[in-house]
């Protein structure tokens, strides 16, 4: 797990530097612009930093920070989509689009990786 975890962190963090180019504070009308947009990426970050950390040592909340890490990995993809679908022209270069992508699929394969740890964690506890 600490693998797809290390990817869709990387893809969620690289997105948000991609986001401050886009000034996505102005799409979603954050309160403060950018510094409402640093403050929520100062807790962000810490939080998927902080997930990681315990994923790596696998302690009892690795998968609760997992499933924070992958939520926000599919949910980085639906809301952009969701803004080209509304006809937004942010985040359209290619390299944007494939960081978007890449964060559902990273996301993905974090989801699957969660239930195959607790499958296993549900086996031991048996």
């Amino acid at each position: 797990m600490s693998r797809s975890y290390f990817w869709t962190m990387l893809l969620l963090i690289l997105h948000q530097i991609d986001a401050a180019y886009w000034k996505e504070w102005e799409m979603f009308h954050v309160p403060g612009g950018v510094q409402g947009f640093l403050i929520f990426n100062l807790a962000a970050i810490a939080l998927v930093l902080a997930g990681y950390r315990h994923v790596l040592l696998a302690t009892p909340r690795a998968t609760l920070y997992a499933a924070v890490c992958a939520a926000l990995g599919v949910g980085t993809c639906l809301i952009h989509a969701g803004f080209a679908l509304a006809g937004q022209e942010q985040f359209h270069l290619p390299l944007s689009v494939a960081i978007i992508v890449l964060c559902l699929g990273c996301a993905v394969w974090l989801l699957c990786d969660l239930r195959r740890v607790q499958e296993q964690l549900a086996r031991q506890a048996a």
